[in-house]
């Protein structure tokens, strides 16, 4: 029996990855902070199929602990301060946790389970202001939020620790991937959720900001098979992980509220309070790699995710 220790486990992509792992017949450890409440809304339903380790990206001597515990075949680390508006007004604990998490758990890898697969959640953020596109693997970083420089910072260490130690360790540069469980504050969720309650009478309007930003959006569920194909391969790479297919805010929310029979000009306010200090206009995949090496394919299309996610959210406001 694989044993996989993953951080971030009770994330959007912590549950879909449990599950697959699970599938796969593993034996799953998950790292967890201590804090005052525990959401465990994502994985609830496989609880009691993951033993959990106390531990903190930002503390060292933990992650050593964990990784003697969970004595891993592969590690999976998606933990991280994932919001990229919150790393303006928080860009100390950003780089701690989402730079500096990365290089504490590949020490205590290297230190502890050297012969550890490791796969990084490396971020399509990391591109910014794009110097071409579509952007790939061996596209120049500008990242455009603290959050972006962090992931940078992860990523090259990630590199830097294969090279140096020859340890098995991938990077995925996974472009935005979204599910029923992303959580509230993106901006999917934030329009998927406000359909659904402006449909059940909860809500009258919806405030966002550029809508006219693009993104190659894929499903969370699609984007983790790609993570353990990675630590499958004979040799470790980075791969950029996307649908190489892009779509703006504006038809995002078209779609979501084209599936409730709404019409969003009725509802829609831009805010500037939501602009971002420094936009990303346009970010778009080039999967090719993954596709050839991986042979790995995104299943789920851009509508119907977006449809699944209204579909989960009215569901919950009892329509």
């Amino acid at each position: 029996m694989k044993r996989a220790l993953i951080t971030g486990i009770t994330g959007q992509d912590g549950s879909y990855l449990a599950e697959l792992l699970l599938d796969k017949g593993y034996k799953i450890y998950g790292l967890k902070r201590r804090t005052s409440t525990e959401n465990y809304e994502n994985i609830k339903h496989i609880l009691n199929e993951i033993e959990f380790i106390s531990g903190d990206l930002s503390d060292l001597s933990s992650l050593i602990q964990a990784v003697k515990l969970s004595k891993p075949d592969e590690v999976y680390n998606l933990g991280a301060q994932s919001f990229v508006a919150d790393s303006w007004p928080q860009p100390v604990y950003t780089a701690k946790v989402t730079g500096l998490g990365v290089l504490n758990i590949l020490e205590a890898v290297k230190m502890v389970k050297p012969d550890a697969r490791f796969y990084q959640a490396s971020s399509s953020e990391m591109f910014g202001k794009v110097v071409e596109t579509p952007q790939k693997e061996t596209t120049p970083f500008y990242p455009r939020s603290p959050y972006g420089a962090a992931k940078v910072f992860g990523h090259w260490i990630t590199v830097n620790y294969r090279e140096s130690y020859d340890l098995f360790a991938c990077s995925g540069i996974l472009f935005n991937h979204e599910s029923p469980r992303r959580g509230i504050q993106f901006v999917t969720r934030k329009v998927t959720d406000a359909v659904a309650r402006i449909k059940c009478g909860l809500q009258s309007e919806l405030r966002l900001g550029n809508l006219d930003a693009k993104r190659d959006w894929g499903f969370a569920g699609d984007y983790v098979k790609a993570m353990w194909l990675m630590l499958q391969q004979e040799k470790p790479d980075d791969f950029v992980v996307a649908t190489g297919k892009t779509n703006t805010v504006r038809e995002l929310v078209e779609i979501a509220f084209n599936h409730v029979g709404l019409n969003w000009e009725e509802h829609v306010i831009q805010d500037p309070a939501f602009m971002r200090p420094a936009e990303v206009d346009l970010l778009l995949g080039d999967p090719q790699k993954a596709k050839k090496e991986l042979k790995w394919e995104p299943k789920v299309t851009f509508e119907e995710l977006i449809k699944m996610m209204v579909e989960h959210d009215l569901k919950k406001y009892g329509e």
